[in-house]
């Protein structure tokens, strides 16, 4: 059986880009997700990243919820030790207040950030540690429950629903504990998937939300109608994406493509192009033999894809050619 699909969008900026031109290139994706029968699609929050625009991620949700009718739309994820579960709960009752049914709550304890942003954060460097009672007070806000003696204005009619977020054994063990679905961000950092599934199923525990366990795994995907056309997608991609990492999110690092591709295949590199491993790239039919062997391998009950050709008119057409494509074995 084919699993669910939904989208991951980094709101990029690419060189020479604003930040403008990305919102309406979310909004142009998110559509494009929508008319393709997508689930959801979730945003990121980071900070002092000049190459992503998604930090204020409340906000970008609520701009695209106007543009789109039917796709749920969310947070993957708010690092919720950045914030209070106060306001957080006040931010997404508004939002579900505003667009019932369709808005999602993803929660990793990752400060989405480097060192000195976190300290513009005024975020505590022990707030991680905070992360599990954290979770169970915006559980209770966004219940309608007081928490000594504060309730969460605008409380939604409807259920927010939590997702636990991580890339590692911790977020697993604290899905099952609190019955709740968990995302593993194997787009990005791919090691732990397999063991941190498997904890989180034999640990399940049934909540209120949630009956059964319910796992999303995060893949990377370039489809094109040509192998190559892709492949040289992926290659425009992941260069800008070593370029960023090597500049620390600055624009501008004048950096070759033969500079970036033998960097990749240093030893230090190769750490770096690791943490892409879960890629599918091709023709719809390669992409979508990709995808199905790597739900069943990370026994994912849905897939949540980062599409990042650097072109947002290939960034659509990758997005419908996989829905095409997987909705053929469904």
């Amino acid at each position: 059986m084919s699993p669910v699909l939904s989208v991951l969008d980094l709101a990029p900026i690419a060189p020479g880009q604003t930040a403008r031109e990305s919102f309406a290139a979310s909004v142009a994706l998110a559509q494009a997700a929508e008319r393709s029968g997508y689930r959801r699609v979730w945003y990121a929050e980071h900070h002092n990243m000049a190459s992503i625009a998604s930090s204020a991620t409340s906000v970008v949700i609520g701009h695209v919820a106007e543009h789109t009718s039917t796709i749920r739309l969310g947070a993957g994820g708010i690092m919720l030790p950045n914030h209070s579960p106060l306001v957080i709960a006040e931010q997404f009752g508004t939002l579900e207040t505003l667009f019932p049914g369709r808005i999602d709550l993803g929660l990793g304890r990752a400060p989405g950030s480097d060192q000195q942003t976190m300290v513009a954060l005024r975020r505590d460097p022990m707030s991680a540690d905070s992360f599990p009672q954290d979770v169970l007070e915006l559980q209770a806000y966004l219940g309608g429950k007081a928490v000594q003696g504060v309730r969460a204005v605008p409380r939604a009619e409807g259920v927010v629903p939590l997702y636990i977020l991580g890339s590692s054994l911790f977020g697993a063990q604290l899905a099952a504990q609190l019955g709740l679905p968990y995302a593993f961000a194997s787009h990005f950092a791919p090691d732990s998937l397999h063991q941190a599934v498997s904890l989180y199923r034999e640990r399940f525990q049934p909540s209120e939300q949630l009956a059964e366990p319910y796992v999303i795994a995060g893949a990377n995907v370039f489809a094109a109608e040509d192998h190559d056309e892709a492949e040289a997608q992926r290659s425009v991609a992941y260069r800008a994406r070593t370029r960023a990492m090597l500049s620390q999110g600055r624009a501008g690092a004048n950096f070759t493509d033969a500079e970036i591709d033998a960097f990749l295949a240093s030893p230090r590199g190769r750490g770096l192009a690791s943490m892409t491993r879960y890629t599918a790239v091709g023709t719809p039919d390669e992409v979508r033999a990709y995808l199905a062997d790597f739900a069943t391998e990370a026994q994912a009950d849905e897939l949540i894809l980062a599409h990042h050709a650097h072109d947002i008119a290939d960034r659509v057409r990758s997005v419908e050619l996989t829905a095409n494509a997987m909705a053929a074995v469904a």
